[in-house]
């Protein structure tokens, strides 16, 4: 009999310590720079990307997974009797769910349960390791899968972005509305509500201040937060900017654990740089 993998793809965010640790697997999505496509997190950094979008004024595209390679992943877990549980970024925003459930159903593979995030970055990651600790706690496939299906709507994720140019060049953003945002230099909260990215307060001033209100804003829901982890994710930016979130939330005396990671190549490609998020489970 064999064991249960959990795998996600590149959008999760998470460290190689992490991803270590709970022995979690990537499928890397791909990302498109003058007609070459890329492995995010492979074949590329999150500064290439930036120095690239700044040179020629666009942003990446970037697509899901191709079947082949999914399969490459799947195969030797059918091959030892494995179950997998594949948590992937929101459908709303990629059709890599789909694709493993293709993938699957080519190999014939019938104990593959695929878990649509609806979600993005440590959205995702959450789910992940929150499965990883079942796994390891002896829950089976199917307790596993149930449990995180059924909490997706419990993860609260949410960004300041620096600068709407991103979002803009990719399509998500109206360049009107940016280019107003960016003279008036309005920094909004992207929200993810039901796989999809929303807009929310809109911030004014230096990214100093504007971070600093973002987090002071959240500060009930922390405290109603499950306390087991959260995480603070963010693209390109001085370091010395994110201290001061990392330090608000160990004066809340709160979490178990507060996580530190940099979003990979297709987040930075959407959002851009100095994009910083606050990410947890309602309790």
């Amino acid at each position: 009999m064999g064991k249960t993998v959990i795998i996600t793809d590149s959008t999760a965010d998470l460290t190689k310590e992490l991803l270590d640790k709970y022995q979690i697997e990537v499928i890397p999505l791909c990302i498109v720079m003058d007609d070459k496509s890329y492995f995010d997190g492979i074949d590329v950094t999150p500064e290439e990307i930036i120095a690239w979008s700044d040179k020629n004024k666009t942003t990446p595209k970037t697509a899901a997974a191709g079947i082949e390679e999914a399969m490459e992943h799947l195969r030797p877990h059918k091959e030892a009797g494995d179950d997998v549980i594949y948590i992937g970024i929101s459908e709303d925003m990629s059709t890599t769910c789909n694709v493993i459930r293709l993938a699957a159903q080519d190999l014939e593979y019938e104990r593959v349960f695929v878990i649509n995030s609806m979600n993005l970055s440590t959205g995702i990651g959450l789910q992940v390791l929150r499965a990883a600790e079942m796994r390891d706690a002896g829950k089976s496939t199917e307790e596993i899968y149930e449990a995180i299906d059924a909490a997706r709507d419990k993860v609260r994720a949410s960004f300041v972005v620096d600068t709407l140019t991103f979002l803009a060049r990719g399509g998500r953003c109206n360049a009107v509305t940016a280019l107003l945002a960016n003279t008036l230099q309005l920094k909004p909260r992207i929200e993810v509500k039901m796989g999809k990215m929303g807009v929310g307060t809109k911030y004014r001033g230096k990214t100093a201040k504007v971070l600093k209100n973002y987090v002071d804003d959240m500060r009930e829901d922390l405290l109603k937060a499950d306390k087991r982890r959260v995480f603070v994710t963010y693209s390109v930016m001085d370091h010395d900017l994110v201290v001061p979130v990392v330090d608000y939330l160990k004066e809340l005396n709160y979490f178990d654990e507060i996580i530190e990671t940099q979003a990979g190549g297709v987040i930075t490609s959407h959002c851009g740089p100095a994009t910083l998020g606050v990410l947890f489970y309602d309790a």
